[in-house]
């Protein structure tokens, strides 16, 4: 499913993983749903709750859910996670892969290299971005 980003969203997740660095950055994507393509229209930032934020993320589970509340009321639907990878790679780690519990793209910021990468877990496919 290929996944619609305008640039106003890549700015925000791109300046949230700089403000939060070192600690990766979490965060998710509302947006719609047309046939098998995903449009992301708002980005919703997330606590990092992680014991090893450098690491790591968690996203606070009273912040998503916030933020799922937020997307009902615009009539969106979760299209996308997102988090950063203050050191790269631009790829998921095995920890990425174990926690990934929606099924959605998981876009991984990659400051090291300036890569934006979107992946389906736990399989770790690539999934294409679409830059509006």
């Amino acid at each position: 499913m290929p996944l619609h980003l305008p640039p106003a969203l890549v700015t925000a997740i791109w300046q949230q993983a700089e403000r939060d660095t070192p600690r990766e950055c979490v965060g998710a994507l509302g947006g719609v749903l047309l046939g098998a393509e995903a449009y992301a229209r708002a980005a919703y930032p997330l606590p990092n709750i992680a014991p090893e934020p450098e690491r790591h993320y968690l996203a606070d589970p009273g912040a998503l859910l916030r933020a799922f509340r937020a997307m009902q009321k615009e009539q969106f639907e979760l299209v996308a996670l997102y988090h950063s990878h203050p050191h790269g790679p631009a790829w998921p780690s095995v920890t990425d892969k174990q926690l990934a519990a929606y099924p959605v793209p998981y876009l991984i910021a990659d400051l090291a290299t300036r890569q934006l990468h979107a992946y389906a877990l736990p399989t770790g496919a690539a999934v294409e971005l679409v830059w509006e």
